[in-house]
């Protein structure tokens, strides 16, 4: 009796997964279908700053405190950047405290204020469109996150300040760095 129940779980068991064989890989196959989609990018032409202009002061008198306006074609300091058309850019310009002599004997204080700054996002020239299209007013210290590329692929900032020297300002040719740096922002 023992061998015809083991027979007969045998018989059962061998059933059970001839069913399940068949329940899964029997039958018509169904239709299918394959599409192909593509992953796409589009590189954005380099990043490039240049300083086309050094911030010039001139001639600089003790005790006297001298501005240079931003606007001055001849004078502001003056950065361009080239990229990609309507990329949103961010900026940052590490401006000096002072300026020094070349020997560091001296230095002259160096102020930049909240509206020492321009930018142009239609390249032109300083002096004959402030306030025009694509000029925005800037604090130096703090330029806006919305700033863009033009529409040329150039976008360039005018730099102005104020030198403030002492009374007893040694005699000399001072400078100091301004550092500008840029970089795409994704938007």
């Amino acid at each position: 009796m023992r061998s015809n129940q083991k027979k007969l779980n045998l018989r059962s068991a061998l059933a059970l997964l001839i069913m399940v064989v068949m329940l899964f890989s029997g039958g018509p196959a169904s239709a299918q279908d394959v599409a192909v989609g593509q992953a796409i990018a589009d590189v954005l032409a380099s990043l490039a700053v240049t300083s086309a202009q050094d911030l010039d002061f001139g001639n600089v008198f003790q005790g006297v405190a001298k501005t240079q306006d931003q606007t001055s074609d001849a004078f502001s300091g003056i950065f361009n950047i080239v990229g990609a058309t309507s990329a949103g850019i961010n900026i940052y310009m590490g401006l000096p405290a002072y300026l020094a002599l070349a020997d560091g004997s001296d230095r002259l204080t160096i102020a930049f204020g909240t509206t020492d700054g321009t930018i142009d996002t239609n390249n032109t020239s300083p002096s004959t469109v402030v306030g025009g299209d694509g000029w925005v007013d800037i604090d130096p210290n703090n330029i806006p996150a919305a700033t863009v590329i033009g529409l040329a692929g150039q976008t360039n900032i005018y730099l102005g300040g104020r030198v403030i020297p002492a009374v007893n300002q040694k005699a000399g040719a001072y400078a100091g760095d301004v550092i500008v740096t840029v970089a795409y922002n994704g938007t």
